[in-house]
């Protein structure tokens, strides 16, 4: 069997790897005979031989190179979900706007989703309205953990969490003098705030935006 030039084998590799990271997705094998010198038919079987090698993984609708795996490892897929009200509860439907690679080194692992916050309940916890919260989602927390929590009937809020041990409820507490702790006999927790993306005057939006 004739091997294939391992130049083109460069130009291919090199070009999938420059497209994934200024488009966050591996390029079709048209895109790849588009912005190489290969004809949309060698692409295939140039496609074919690297996979043989063990140079990419290739599924004919996803392609993984050395570089795009090591991306895969550093960094972490994120939703943002929408907004979440710093104050009175409020429904809110899950809505994915985008979705951004977070670096695992700053953020950490699991399960992760994004909510722009409004409102000004947990200004004392450095949440102020209109910044981005990483939130690791679960279904539990710990006290002192700030948690999207579900309320039946009332709807969703980001508050502090704590266990009432004498009055055996939940205490939602706001980090805001001006809110009351709501307290609920039960409440869903959601997911746990992980990390805050401050937002700069020019980047703050309202949530009908």
């Amino acid at each position: 069997m004739r091997h294939k030039d391992p130049e083109k084998k460069k130009e291919l590799l090199d070009f999938i790897d420059r497209y994934y990271l200024a488009y966050h997705r591996t390029p079709s094998v048209r895109e790849i005979a588009g912005g190489t010198s290969l004809q949309k038919s060698a692409v295939h079987s140039y496609l074919a031989e690297l996979r043989e090698e063990g140079q990419i993984d290739y599924d004919s609708r996803m392609i993984i190179t050395e570089r795009i795996n090591d991306q895969f490892a550093a960094y972490n897929p994120a939703g943002i979900l929408g907004s979440i009200p710093c104050g009175q509860m409020m429904a809110e439907e899950e809505n994915v706007e985008a979705y951004v690679n977070l670096p695992i080194a700053i953020f950490g692992g699991g399960n992760l989703f994004i909510l722009h916050t409004y409102g000004d309940s947990m200004t004392g916890a450095g949440i102020d309205d209109g910044d981005l919260v990483v939130i690791r989602k679960q279904s539990w927390a710990h006290d002192d953990d700030i948690v999207v929590a579900y309320v039946e009937g009332e709807g969703t809020t980001l508050k502090r969490f704590y266990h009432h041990q004498e009055e055996r409820c939940v205490v939602l507490h706001p980090e805001n003098e001006k809110y009351q702790d709501i307290k609920v006999k039960e409440c869903q927790i959601q997911g746990v705030v992980v990390n805050i993306i401050k937002q700069t005057p020019a980047g703050r939006r309202s949530p009908t935006q």
